[in-house]
């Protein structure tokens, strides 16, 4: 997992997180949880995609994005590599 803080680079973004999730059960899990954390802060939570695909976009609201990729599909889209510009903040490996 990534967080990159996209405040100098975007005018849509603040920070998004990059993770990669093993399995489509996992996915489904943390958006869940995501969806629930949230709601009791009084947000909505929107995402797009299906875990099938190998690739959710989950907008957490306030300038934060977070990507749940399949290990395929995060190295195929490589959004590390296009925003490299932005500043890593944390990488949990």
């Amino acid at each position: 997992m990534v967080l990159l803080d996209l405040t100098q680079l975007s005018a849509f973004a603040d920070f998004f997180v990059i993770a990669t999730v093993d399995n489509i059960r996992q996915a489904r899990a943390i958006v869940d949880v995501l969806t629930d954390k949230v709601n009791e802060h009084g947000g909505k939570l929107h995402y797009e995609g299906d875990p099938e695909s190998g690739w959710v976009l989950v907008d957490a609201g306030k300038g934060v994005f977070i990507h749940l990729f399949s290990l395929e599909s995060r190295a195929y889209y490589n959004l590390e590599g296009l925003w490299g510009k932005a500043q890593e903040v944390v990488r949990i490996q």
